[in-house]
């Protein structure tokens, strides 16, 4: 059954690769909002901001890397909401594959644009002049809370395009996911920032995330924001997957 489930799931994640292989546009159109604000940013506000002895891309960089893959999720809710109003899904229920093999072709597919993306904001941060002291594990280390991080919301796309009635409907759910980072220690440091809204900034998943990347990112050990970064995207992967298999079920009984 495992095996059965792991091929299906391969074999629809290498169509729907084909699908972005097809328009690289979906890729490029996703690092061109964050590059554009981490070039207002840097070059505009950056003078601005104090953030110490860290140059203010190094400083930003986390943050950006965040918006863009809250960018990317929102092309994944829109290509799931296209296949079932095309009638893909229920041409899929007819065959004899692994009914969470379609929800999973589209997670990995994301997993694969979003990164690729990812990479391409982290080359153009190295042209404006960000430098990393991360060693090889620690960039393993981004690579892998990255990751987690666009499966946590990925899932949360799933159920977006799951549930929208129109194609506006299935990408704005991303609207929120990429203003987030605003409030958060991504572009200021949180003790700038009056009481409510630093409070705020200061306990919501973002900061701890961005404040871990930061570190790794710097060569600096990790510290407790490791773990609170984890268990934020473990949790909201958990719930993402959980919520987007009863939609899913329900719909298709």
């Amino acid at each position: 059954m495992t095996t059965h489930v792991i091929g299906d799931t391969a074999v629809l994640t290498g169509r729907s690769l084909r699908h972005i292989t097809r328009s690289l546009d979906t890729i490029i159109t996703t690092a061109i909002t964050p590059v554009a604000i981490m070039l207002l940013f840097v070059f505009v506000f950056g003078g601005a901001i104090d953030t110490g002895s860290v140059p203010y891309v190094d400083y930003l960089l986390p943050g950006i890397l965040l918006i863009t893959v809250a960018s990317g999720v929102a092309y994944t809710s829109a290509r799931l909401f296209t296949d079932l109003q095309g009638g893909i899904f229920e041409r899929f229920q007819s065959m004899p594959i692994a009914r969470s093999a379609v929800l999973w072709s589209h997670v990995l597919t994301s997993v694969v644009a979003n990164l690729t993306s990812v990479v391409v904001v982290i080359a153009v941060a190295l042209l404006m002049g960000f430098r990393s002291g991360a060693n090889v594990l620690q960039w393993l280390a981004v690579a892998g809370i990255l990751t987690l991080f666009t499966l946590a919301l990925t899932w949360l796309a799933v159920i977006a395009g799951l549930s929208a009635k129109t194609m506006d409907g299935a990408g704005a759910f991303a609207y929120p996911l990429i203003f987030l980072p605003f409030i958060s220690s991504a572009f200021v440091p949180t003790e700038t920032m009056p009481g409510p809204v630093r409070f705020f900034a200061e306990y919501q998943p973002v900061t701890s995330i961005v404040d871990a990347l930061r570190d790794l990112l710097a060569g600096r050990p990790a510290s407790s924001d490791i773990w609170i970064a984890l268990a934020w995207c473990v949790g909201i992967l958990l719930i993402g997957y959980v919520v987007s298999m009863v939609i899913y079920r329900r719909k298709f009984r």
